[in-house]
């Protein structure tokens, strides 16, 4: 296991340059760039204070070269300046990557384990009522977008219950961690709901499978509990394909809560990211992208590791 570790770790850094490149290529040819993005589009200015504005942000040289700039100042550990504000990136990654972990990993809680109780309990009462219904609730869940979630919760729980803030994180009046939890709930339990209706099914499916096995029918004849054959035979091995999906849901969960910190005014790595966008704020955008990658590639490692803990039917690398 160790070879196939260092093996995929290595791999991890050619593939992330590579994903990269194509990222910056097509983040540059998109029309526009900072400088025009900058400028009132109600007032003339002069080309040559463009030129020279383009000239001072390193934006005249051709991609190529300024990828590879790009490319040597991360691979020291300087991921540059914003070009919108001059401020340095890691210093402004480090205020925001906290809120968004925070979010995603409430998130990320609080749909694992629903979703994998409520598909556990939609296929053991496969057929009735409560598994229709459920069944409904997860296609619901699939289908309707989080900003719509996200502004119904709103109208709801902030204006007219008035139960929870409307939006942001942190006020000057908080004065310890827990003040803020009412910040955190509403966002967060938006956010897994897409999630959760996905584990719920992935979770009803895969024990549907487990149950089917003919090691089940076994555990059943030689007078085990059905509790004890449900949970600790057939969960167990229902538990890994969900595993999987779990941890890919990760990174699609920081990304995902771009919209979530955007409907909910969260100051996280989304709501940044959007801003470099709209401003065309190249090292921004590319720090966020790599970051994105570089997490998509070790989780990807991570979850192979745990499965083949899990299930010692498992060999990586041909072993």
């Amino acid at each position: 296991m160790l070879t196939y570790i260092i093996r995929r770790l290595l791999i991890i850094v050619p593939m992330a340059i590579g994903i990269s490149f194509l990222i910056f290529l097509a983040l540059d040819l998109s029309p526009g760039d900072a400088v025009t993005r900058m400028l009132n589009p109600m007032q003339s200015v002069d080309p040559d204070r463009i030129e020279e504005l383009r000239r001072a942000l390193g934006l005249d040289a051709p991609m190529i070269v300024r990828y590879w700039i790009w490319l040597s100042n991360v691979l020291q550990g300087n991921f540059g300046r914003t070009l919108t504000g001059g401020v340095p990136i890691t210093r402004t990654l480090l205020e925001r990557l906290p809120a968004t972990l925070e979010l995603s990993a409430v998130a990320l809680l609080l749909s694992s384990i629903f979703g994998a109780i409520l598909g556990t309990i939609s296929a053991l009462k496969r057929g009735t009522a409560t598994d229709n219904a459920l069944t409904v609730a997860g296609m619901i869940g699939v289908s309707i977008p989080e900003f719509f979630f996200g502004l119904v919760a709103i109208v709801i729980f902030a204006l007219n219950l008035q139960w929870l803030p409307v939006g942001g994180r942190l006020l000057p009046s908080y004065t310890s961690y827990w003040d803020h939890i009412p910040n955190l709930l509403m966002p967060a339990l938006v956010l897994s709901i897409m999630m959760t209706a996905g584990v719920m099914r992935y979770a009803r499916s895969a024990m549907l499978d487990a149950l089917s096995r003919e090691f089940i029918k076994t555990a059943r004849s030689k007078g085990l509990p059905e509790w004890r054959v449900n949970l600790l035979h057939g969960f167990r091995v229902a538990l890994t394909p969900v595993i999987v999906l779990i941890g890919f849901r990760l990174p699609m969960l920081i990304g995902g809560s771009v919209i979530i910190e955007q409907v909910f005014q969260w100051p996280g790595i989304g709501q940044w990211f959007v801003m470099a966008v709209r401003a065309k704020d190249l090292p921004v955008v590319m720090t966020v992208a790599l970051l994105t990658v570089v997490l998509v590639l070790v989780v990807s490692l991570v979850i192979d590791i745990l499965t083949a803990i899990i299930d010692p039917r498992v060999r990586l690398g041909g072993e």
